[in-house]
């Protein structure tokens, strides 16, 4: 790639859930695009060291970090900033699925709570020490959080899904509000329905192919399925300076689907 081209160069990212689906397809697309050095984390420790060691140690490595732990939160953020003198990216993408149907007649809250752990405790987590650590070393960065379109509506079930990522965008337009007086962006990224390992794995091990299938017929957008690299190109645009006077943004990508539904 031509250096011209490079919008992430000399940058350090932190990328969590970043072991697999749109998280690793993120962290490959920041090395092509001259990031210094990226922090994947995760605790999927074997696939997270995996994908590492393929883009190449100088430029990736691995941390284990449960982000519903915020002390673990911190230390990634603090052994990121103390090793690689800064953070400039936070890309902050892990999350859960609904165990089960989850109606609000049927609601687990045994579920309920540990999916809200990981997708909101475990975000605001990210956002926060990212943040902190952004203003500590007076650093003009970039905060990105995976939300989804289901932030966007309702459904018939899966609704502490639902629920979370409505309070991500929640979360993305208080932390811009917040963050704005010291030159820190925060944005949110909306795919529809990628065919990540996540999802398959929550549809009874279905193939990618499949779960694309039942995706399809929904974006107005034809001819092209969403694909984690498109997702992933997204997050690019975001963390860069391409979007140098964009915050408070949720950018979905859904091939049209919620433009259609309005």
């Amino acid at each position: 790639m031509s250096e011209s081209r490079k919008q992430l160069e000399g940058k350090v990212a932190i990328i969590t859930g970043g072991a697999s689906g749109i998280g690793e397809a993120t962290a490959r697309v920041f090395a092509e695009h001259g990031a210094r050095m990226i922090v994947i984390a995760d605790i999927q420790d074997d696939l997270g060291q995996q994908v590492a060691a393929s883009i190449g140690a100088d430029k990736c490595t691995y941390m284990h970090c449960d982000v519903s732990n915020e002390e673990q939160v911190k230390a990634l953020v603090d052994s990121t900033v103390q090793k690689y003198d800064g953070l400039d990216i936070m890309f902050s993408n892990a999350g859960v699925l609904s165990a089960s149907e989850q109606t609000v007649l049927d609601l687990d809250f045994s579920t309920f709570d540990r999916l809200f752990a990981v997708n909101v405790r475990g975000m605001a987590a990210c956002v926060k020490h990212a943040a902190r650590a952004m203003v500590e070393g007076g650093v003009r960065g970039s905060i990105v959080c995976t939300a989804s379109v289901t932030g966007s509506r309702g459904s018939v079930r899966i609704t502490d899904y639902h629920m979370s990522k409505h309070a991500v965008i929640g979360l993305v337009r208080s932390a811009s509000t917040q963050l704005g007086v010291h030159g820190i962006r925060v944005n949110s990224v909306s795919p529809l329905g990628v065919a990540t390992p996540g999802v398959c794995k929550s549809l009874g091990d279905m193939e990618a192919e499949e779960v694309e299938k039942l995706s399809e017929p929904y974006p107005c957008l034809k001819g092209i399925i969403e694909k984690a690299k498109h997702v992933a190109d997204t997050v690019l645009f975001l963390a860069s300076e391409d979007s140098a006077f964009v915050s408070g943004h949720d950018l979905v990508v859904d091939g049209g689907l919620l433009s259609k539904m309005l």
